[in-house]
């Protein structure tokens, strides 16, 4: 599915670097241009953090399996998309080459973004000094390294005036990929049902946190599976009513989770003293009461997020070509 946004006129199809020069494909000359040169920096910083916490086994329990699982299926994905554009296989890949590698890369710069502050916080702090804590401060280094390679791939190939382009790689395309990631978050830090069992109200916000990860998930490989056309409805329409509805319901998990989770009067914590997980720090591991005000926290950023996603979508001219 190409997009224009409006105000801005389509006149071509040259795939580009945002650095204004085309970007070659089906030839080594691709890694000497800019997209090149920064995916292979994406390939380097990846394969260096995972080497250094396989070479001391750095990387026991949840958060370290986590953080080692983002560095090794960012660096995989990145060698997938450098042997399709040095092969010149674009027309080839089941995916469309228009949204998937301005997709994977703001998944990837996500990834290791929350593995660059989840590693160090959770596990790199518990190391003794030693050869073992040196290598992981190296690993979360080169994970800062990858994110920003990865961000800049994404403010280079986003949609710019004058561009066709799919649209992941517009603002509300690149805000799905944002809602998405984060929902996977909050599901991370309630795995534990014991955080909202027997409460309806918190059972409701879990409802919440997963109708709208799906639908957001369904845009995302619509798009990418070039099946836009398969919906009973138009597909900006199905778009503008996925954002107002997410944006609704996450408003009503913002007041309910805080409510139920903090206020004394329905059953919540007020304060971290009481819960007496907290009283203690464990490697690998997120207190409850911490877990809940996460979750708060990611609830809010999301409902930005989604009202910022329906204000973007109304300004989008779909086209299709």
């Amino acid at each position: 599915m190409a997009v224009t946004v409006t105000r801005t006129t389509i006149t071509t199809t040259t795939t580009s670097s945002g650095l204004g020069s085309s970007t070659i494909v089906g030839s080594p000359r691709a890694l000497t241009q800019p997209l090149g040169l920064l995916r292979l920096l994406q390939l380097l910083s990846t394969c260096v953090a995972f080497s250094l916490v396989a070479s001391v086994g750095a990387w026991m329990g949840p958060m370290g399996n986590w953080s080692m699982f983002t560095w090794c299926f960012c660096f995989s994905v990145t060698l997938i998309i450098l042997i399709v554009e040095l092969g010149g296989l674009q027309s080839r890949f089941p995916l469309s080459w228009r949204n998937f590698p301005i997709t994977f890369a703001c998944y990837a710069a996500l990834f290791c973004l929350s593995s660059s502050i989840i590693y160090p916080t959770t596990y790199v702090q518990f190391l003794s000094h030693g050869r073992t804590r040196d290598h992981a401060i190296a690993a979360t280094a080169f994970s800062c390294i990858a994110c920003v390679a990865y961000a800049t791939e994404v403010a280079w190939t986003r949609a710019r005036p004058g561009e066709i382009t799919g649209y992941m790689a517009t603002v509300p395309g690149l805000l799905k990929v944002l809602e998405t990631f984060v929902a996977c978050i909050i599901f991370a830090f309630i795995s534990s049902p014991s955080l909202y069992q027997q409460k309806p109200a918190l059972e409701w916000c879990v409802a919440v946190y997963a109708i709208c990860f799906i639908l957001a998930a369904v845009a995302i490989l619509l798009n990418l599976g070039d099946c836009t056309n398969m919906l009973p409805i138009p597909f900006p329409s199905f778009l503008s009513g996925l954002a107002l509805l997410s944006v609704i319901l996450y408003a009503t998990a913002l007041v309910l989770w805080p409510l139920y989770q903090f206020d004394e009067r329905y059953g919540g914590h007020s304060q971290r003293s009481r819960d007496g997980g907290c009283a203690v720090r464990h490697p690998h591991s997120v207190c409850y009461w911490d877990r809940r005000l996460a979750v708060a926290i990611l609830t809010a950023i999301n409902l930005l997020a989604y009202v910022a996603d329906l204000v973007y979508s109304a300004r989008l001219v779909f086209v299709k070509v």
